[in-house]
């Protein structure tokens, strides 16, 4: 059942729990995360970004392709289908091919300019039932190529989008996407506090991958609902594949067929979102 993601995120954030989004890419990305999740009984958001809804063929292949493996697999948790670090017109684009979550990033506009489009785009999705996740204070690091430095969430700045309705809040905590360096300097949970105790909404952190699970569930304990991973599943897919080619003859066995190539890759997708699932389960 494809859900948007307020109603499972307001009851993570209200027990202190957390709800995972995990990335898809392709087919067996988006399989074996809805099977892991399906064993776990664990909802789960299936972001796309906009390279990788490029990369399907279009928004309408993405939601088409995820509806029908929900139903043909008998998936039974609640499946969210969210747009990741769309523009305005990729919220569009996402909108209409029914996805149930949409996720604008204005942080690089000037403020006004994003709190003015995040309205905008908050009145489209409130009438269809649409959840909406804004962002503010730059997450750093590397995101479908684009490469950000850390900024930190003005708080006050938080405090607006509150008021336009924001269903949750993507925050800069010293968080960034891809690989964290070795200089990196840690989570702000000090500023953390400050923005849970004064929005009381669910937030979220970008950037799961690499960060340590003491401080993960520090986050969850002080606002942080919903965690994005995606650096985790593309290394263990990578490794699994350079595995299989290093360790059989690709030409014996017909080991060229690309079910035999991806078998590693599927089980090591399956097992690595298990693995995160897994880490909070309550």
């Amino acid at each position: 059942m494809i859900v948007n993601a307020k109603e499972i995120l307001n009851n993570a954030y209200k027990n202190q729990d957390v709800v995972f989004q995990i990335n898809i890419n392709n087919l067996e990305w988006a399989k074996n995360i809805l099977l892991a999740a399906n064993e776990l009984k664990k909802p789960i958001i299936l972001g796309v970004t906009p390279n990788a809804a490029k990369y399907f063929g279009g928004y309408h292949v993405c939601y088409n392709l995820v509806n029908s493996l929900i139903l043909d697999l008998k998936i039974k948790i609640p499946v969210c289908l969210h747009l990741d670090h769309g523009n305005f017109d990729d919220c569009l684009k996402a909108i209409a091919a029914n996805f149930s979550s949409i996720m604008f990033d204005g942080s690089r506009l000037p403020f006004e300019k994003n709190l003015k489009l995040s309205k905008k785009i908050l009145e489209i999705c409130h009438k269809k039932n649409l959840s909406v996740e804004c962002e503010i204070g730059r997450i750093g690091g590397n995101e479908d190529n684009i490469i950000s430095k850390v900024a930190y969430t003005d708080i006050n700045e938080a405090i607006e989008f509150k008021k336009i309705g924001v269903d949750m809040l993507a925050i800069g905590i010293g968080n960034i996407h891809g690989q964290y360096p070795k200089n990196w300097q840690g989570i702000n949970f000090k500023l953390l506090k400050k923005i849970n105790k004064k929005l009381n909404i669910p937030l979220v952190l970008h950037g799961g991958s690499g960060i340590d699970k003491k401080d993960l569930k520090k986050c969850i304990e002080n606002g942080i609902a919903k965690i994005n991973i995606n650096t985790e599943l593309q290394i263990a897919n990578a490794k699994a594949i350079e595995n299989f080619i290093k360790n059989n003859d690709i030409m014996k066995n017909k080991n060229y067929n690309p079910r035999k190539l991806y078998k590693l890759a599927n089980k090591s997708i399956f097992n690595k979102t298990k693995e995160i699932l897994q880490r909070f389960l309550n």
